[in-house]
């Protein structure tokens, strides 16, 4: 049965038919071969195929094949896709992942660490990931507001008053808004798998920075947790039960006994909650959460409510002085003189006689005034609590701190009420810093988090402009409502010992009372929950030696050794007692946490580290390095006495992990020291291998000269400073050929002429020469040994040998194909720029994209390098395309969804393509054409040695003579007198000359001379001719050919437009010989035919890119 089809030349989009007498016709386009008989066979046996045609087309007139019918089928029918359609890649695939295969693995990654030895544990349900309200936004807010806006705030107001409290709110809210936005910024840059602060700053400053300021961390948690327990029990004894204490707490010593007593029971119940079980510790959290909201909004409507006043708090004034509140008589009647007399007089009642009572009664027994505690926001308390009043410690309590009437003379306290301690602004700055703390209760959440990188800044963000709203506001309100001297009443005495903020809250002073104390006890459980992870974390990262036993976990993963130890220093913070003297240690060291956070981000910004690609944009170096400035200042601002012994500690456990042993060298001044910190570092480089977030491209640059010592692409040092930025390192090398002795006054020319161009670009490298006999061998010298210590170049970037075509013995692309191979071995990337001459300079600015051909696996450096490009200010306009190849077997929605997975985890803003290549995987009869010329000229080159002009003339002419048919006017549409870039021209060897006209257009009528020439090399190569006909190409090299003829295809086609494309470079042949060699420059050739600018890329074996933090 007859079949018929047209046979294609896929870019040539000419016909092609049989083979008459060792000659291809070509018919038009419009003539269709009839083949009758069984199907075509395999590719390799195309001649007899096309014999079989030709036989039956003289017989029957005709040949007819099916449309569908390809010009060569392959016979290995069950290939995969990517086996016929990326077979250049074949050996890449054999070591490197598919893309496809690895992003599906990664953009489906888990990013809970796993408890630890826990190998009999059954597989736990995948629990609904949280979102950025519940994940994030609520525990922040739970953290934050604590205890200190209950007991403490209105105190402040009082006593700073409205305008120097509200600034002492204002700033510790500026340090920790400017401290999450530098903390949003760290945590975006990849993946947290938890840890919080400690986990975010040891990865981003190292494990010396991390482990010092992961202790301090730990020990502000855990002295936050005995703020906890001590502010819970002073609400207990003072505010709702005052008959459970022990001893009379109207004492200061007794008081604070009873606040250690109790705190230490509390403590004890609490660590064993979180001993026992953690869910109840979650459950508890929930419910404080309820209380501690519950209670801001009955306090913000009791203010509205009561705008007007009320009579629930009514306080006794004498003088100026503000008095205790009688026990037994709290009418009106117990403000009286009457009533005052026993208590300030010794003498029986007798107005008219006041010698025996206490001086300040008698100066104003008539001055007694019973007025209103909550005066109400229209009365005028605002304008009386603008100012500030700091009184000193026992001295009285008066409207104006500085006041006569407030200095105690040392005649007894009376039922006055007295100042406990001595304030100022800077004081009150370390009292309230603590409420502000909590920041980050969302990062440590982080492995719950659907969306982390989303959750984490949004969340963070908002619960700290949410609670920075409510202290301010708080803090004018308080002033609008409340006497002055009630204000000033830090523990209530002058209202019967209660809480003043919850006698303003609606609809009963017992909500807040009752919501202070849980929301209090579940901020210190979860601080007992938190501490003791935290230090089990900082033990198994196996930084503090001292910390090893810490980092055992108990049969239900508890760390009940960090528990225990986490107890007992709480139990120190208790044992102070006074929670004024406990708040400023916790502000230290959260301060110093902080300035951490915003050193690690303001010094990756900087640095411009390749890792550091943050999803959160709306950060600055500048505001983290004012929120740094603003940590120390507030630090000894607060006490820096204590600011000295945080960082003395901070600097003890940075230099005990940092120890080593290192000798000091001294030398001359700052030279002696630079050198001393070189040495120092490259010896800590050589450590090991550079972790994946602080790889970035160490660039070796092999620069070609010209005939005059100036090198010949310029331009590859332009990429270079734009690929580096200004940072890492950078080698520009160059080899002589000849002996060093003969040549050592052209190497010193030529490094000056390189370094002049260095300085004409404004490059900083080094540049190094190296005269030798073999250039092969100066460059893989060159690979081996460039650099000192850890310092080495990490990346090669070779020029590509535009000329290798046209010399005659083969030189440059073999030194380009050795280059490639030993850039292998010694495990370096490598870059090879195609089309130098057309890259921007410096200069000029590219609009437009980048588009990455992501075929193979390579450790991430094709996503690395175009991010690196962006950041100079040439390609800083471009955006990013990531194209990847699809087979049929594949699902193409799921590999971009995929893909835009995992560059959204990378951080990196790029529009993703997939590209099907499966639905036309046959080899087309241009493959098969364009191989079998390849191989005819590499068999043709092997026996004769001729000019540029004269290969290239006999090449055509077997082309011709192939396509020769009965109409004179028909000639082959294909022709190996291909166009000669300028680089090709430039790469002429001397005594060749390149006309690109004739080249271009071949003539049909050759001048004598070119007569001449074809006939003489005819004649050379008549012997030859008949083997060069009868080669039949190699099936692998066919199947090669196909992949780089359809990859350039759809390269062509989506990236015509590109400013530059980036393009996996295929692995070199493994069996080396001159044949293999060319047939890779030429698979090169095809796979970037029709693109002005490519970067071919080539990975050194190791993972460059991360998605973790």
């Amino acid at each position: 049965m007859a079949e018929r089809f047209k046979v294609s030349a896929a870019s040539t989009n000419a016909s092609y038919g049989t083979l008459e007498d060792g000659k291809v016709a070509a018919p038009g386009a419009d003539d269709v071969i009839t083949i009758t008989g069984p199907s075509p066979e395999p590719f390799d046996s195309a001649h007899s195929v096309l014999g079989k045609a030709e036989d039956q087309k003289k017989t029957n007139g005709s040949v007819d094949l099916p449309d569908n019918q390809p010009f060569a089928v392959d016979e290995n029918e069950g290939l995969s896709g990517y086996d016929k359609n990326l077979y250049l890649y074949s050996e890449e695939l054999e070591e490197r992942p598919r893309v496809v295969s690895l992003v599906h693995s990664l953009a489906n990654y888990n990013a809970i660490i796993p408890s630890a030895n826990d190998h009999d544990q059954k597989p736990v349900r995948r629990q609904t990931k949280l979102g950025t309200m519940l994940g994030v936004f609520l525990p922040c807010i739970q953290n934050i507001f604590g205890v200190i806006l209950f007991i403490r705030l209105t105190w402040i107001v009082g006593t700073a008053g409205a305008l120097e409290s509200f600034m002492v709110v204002l700033m510790c809210c500026c340090v920790t808004l400017l401290t999450s936005i530098s903390m949003s910024a760290i945590a975006t840059n990849g993946v947290v798998p938890g840890g919080g602060s400690y986990f975010m700053i040891s990865r981003a400053l190292g494990p010396e920075f991390g482990g010092a300021v992961g202790i301090l961390f730990y020990l502000g948690t855990t002295f936050a947790s005995a703020m906890y327990i001590i502010g819970a029990i002073e609400i207990l004894l003072l505010y709702i039960e005052p008959r459970m204490a022990i001893s009379d707490i109207s004492d200061d010593a007794n008081k604070f006994d009873n606040f250690r007593l109790y705190g230490t029971i509390l403590l004890l119940i609490m660590a064993t909650i979180v001993f026992v079980g953690v869910k109840f510790v979650n459950i508890f959290a929930t419910i404080a959460l309820v209380c501690v909201l519950g209670s801001i909004l009955s306090v913000y409507v009791g203010m509205f409510v009561n705008v007007h006043g009320s009579d629930a708090l009514m306080t006794c004034r004498l003088g100026e002085r503000l008095l205790k509140e009688d026990p037994v008589n709290k009418s009106a009647s117990a403000c009286t003189p009457e009533h005052l007399w026993p208590t300030f007089c010794k003498s029986p009642l007798d107005l008219h006689n006041r010698t025996g009572c206490y001086y300040y009664f008698a100066d104003h027994f008539n001055e007694t005034y019973y007025e209103r505690g909550i005066a109400g926001i229209a009365s005028s308390s605002f304008q009386k609590n603008l100012y500030s009043r700091y009184p000193r410690k026992n001295n009285y309590v008066t409207e104006n701190g500085s006041s006569v009437a407030a200095k105690n003379l040392g005649m007894g306290e009376y039922n006055q009420i007295m100042a406990d301690i001595t304030t100022s602004f800077t004081v009150l700055i370390g009292i309230f810093f603590p409420s502000v703390t909590g920041i980050m209760a969302g990062s440590n959440r982080s492995g719950d988090l659907a969306d982390a990188q989303k959750s984490i800044p949004v969340g963070t963000i908002c619960a700290v402009l949410v609670t920075s709203t409510v202290y301010l506001t708080g803090v004018m309100f308080f002033a609008a409502t409340f006497s002055p001297l009630l204000l000033l009443d830090k523990f209530g005495d002058s209202v019967g010992k209660q809480l003043v903020v919850a006698q303003v809250a609606w609809p009963h002073p017992m909500v807040v009372t009752i919501g202070s104390l849980l929301s209090t006890i579940g901020a210190g459980l979860q601080s007992l929950t938190g501490a003791p992870r935290l230090l089990q974390a900082i033990a198994q990262d196996n930084i503090l030696p001292i910390l090893d036993p810490l980092s055992v976990s108990s049969k239900r993963g508890e760390p009940v050794r960090a528990l225990l130890v986490t107890a007992f220093i709480s139990e120190v913070g208790i044992l102070i007692g006074n929670l004024d003297e406990i708040t400023p240690i916790i502000t230290m060291f959260f301060l110093m946490c902080y300035g951490f956070v915003n050193l690690a981000c303001a010094l990756q910004t900087l640095l411009r580290t390749p890792s550091w690609r943050p999803r959160f944009k709306y950060y600055h170096w500048m505001l983290s390095f004012l929120g740094l400035s603003l940590c120390i200042t507030v630090m000894f601002m607060t006490s820096w006495y204590y600011a000295l012994v945080a960082m003395v500690i901070a600097f003890v456990i940075y230099k005990y992990i940092e120890f080593r042993g290192a000798e000091k060298e001294w030398g001359d001044g700052i030279r002696g020291l630079a050198l001393s910190a070189a040495r120092f570092s490259l010896l800590r480089l050589e450590e090991g291998p550079p972790h994946t977030k602080n790889w970035r491209p160490q660039l070796l640059l092999f620069a070609k000269l010209d005939s005059e010592l100036n090198i010949k692409y310029p331009k590859l040092i332009t990429f270079a400073s734009q690929l580096k930025a200004g940072k890492g390192l950078t080698m520009l090398v160059t080899v002589l050929e000849g002996d060093f002795s003969k040549t050592y006054g052209e190497a010193q020319a030529a490094r000056l002429s390189i370094r002049k161009e260095l300085d004409h670009e404004k490059v900083k490298a080094f540049v190094d020469v190296l005269a030798a006999q073999n250039v092969i061998e100066a460059i893989n010298h060159f690979m081996q040994t460039a650099g000192m210590g850890g310092l080495r170049p990490n990346t090669a970037v070779l020029g590509w040998p535009y000329g290798w075509r046209h010399q005659t013995d083969a030189k440059a692309h073999r030194v380009f194909l050795e280059s490639v191979r030993n850039t292998s071995a010694n495990k370096m990337a490598l870059l090879v720029p195609k089309g130098i001459n057309f890259f921007p300079a410096n200069n000029e600015k590219v609009v437009g994209n980048i588009d990455i051909w992501w075929i193979v696996h390579d450790g991430g450096l094709l996503m690395l390098l175009p991010f690196l490009l962006k950041q100079s200010r040439t390609w800083k306009g471009c955006k990013m395309r990531i194209f990847t190849v699809a087979q049929m077997e594949d699902n193409s929605i799921q590999i971009k969804k995929d893909l835009k997975t995992f560059l959204y985890h990378l951080r990196i803003e790029a529009e993703v393509d997939v590209v099907e290549m499966g639905h036309d995987s046959d080899i087309s009869a241009y493959t098969y054409e364009r191989t079998l010329m390849m191989e005819q000229r590499n068999q043709m080159l092997q026996e004769m040695r001729l000019s540029r002009k004269e290969r290239n003339s006999v090449v055509q002419d077997i082309v011709d003579k192939s396509f020769k048919n009965d109409s004179p006017v028909r000639s082959s549409k294909v022709h190996f007198l291909e166009r000669v870039l300028p680089e090709e021209a430039a790469a002429e060897p001397p005594g060749i000359s390149v006309d690109l006209a004739e080249d271009l257009v071949p003539s049909r009528s050759p001048s004598p001379q070119r007569k001449d020439e074809k006939d003489a090399a005819k004649e050379a190569g008549k012997d030859g001719f008949k083997k060069l006909l009868d080669i039949k190409p190699d099936k692998a090299n066919v199947r090669r050919m196909h992949t780089a003829v359809k990859l350039n295809e759809v390269i062509v086609s989506k990236s015509h437009d590109a400013q530059l494309v980036i393009v996996n470079l295929p692995g070199p042949p493994k069996i080396q010989s001159s044949k293999n060699d060319s047939n890779y420059m030429e698979f090169l050739e095809v796979l970037t035919e029709g693109l002005d600018r490519v970067l071919m890329v080539r990975g050194g074996g190791r993972e460059v890119i991360t998605i973790y933090s």
